[in-house]
C-alpha cells in the first residue's frame, strides 16, 4: 500500500486520526483496540530522519524539535503514537 491508501483505510476506521503533515513516510501502521482504534502509528526515528534531510537539521536539532513539536504536542484524543523501533534500543 502506498500512503494515500493507508491514510484512506485509517480514514475508514477513525476519521478523526491526526497525524504530522510531510511525515506520511515515517507511518508504520494504526493502532487496534477498544480504547485507541484507529491512531496512527509513526516511527519515531524516521520522523528524525524526514527532518534531518527535508530541512536540513542536525540530528540533535531533529531531535528537539520532535520532542517539542511533535511528540510534546497533545491534540486530542486522536493524537498520533510514536514509537522507537527496537534496533534503535542498542
Amino acid at each position: 500500500m502506498n500512503n494515500e491508501e493507508v491514510l484512506d483505510h485509517i480514514a475508514e476506521i477513525n476519521p478523526d486520526a491526526m497525524y504530522p503533515t510531510g511525515l506520511e513516510d515515517a507511518i508504520i501502521g494504526m493502532t487496534t483496540g477498544i480504547a485507541s482504534d484507529g491512531l496512527i502509528v509513526l516511527d519515531h526515528q524516521k520522523c528524525v530522519e524526514i527532518f534531518m534531510a527535508r530541512d536540513g537539521m542536525s540530528h540533535e536539532e531533529a531531535l528537539e524539535w520532535m520532542s517539542y513539536n511533535v511528540t510534546g504536542a497533545f491534540m486530542g484524543e486522536h493524537t498520533p503514537i510514536f514509537v522507537d523501533m527496537k534496533e534503535n534500543f542498542f
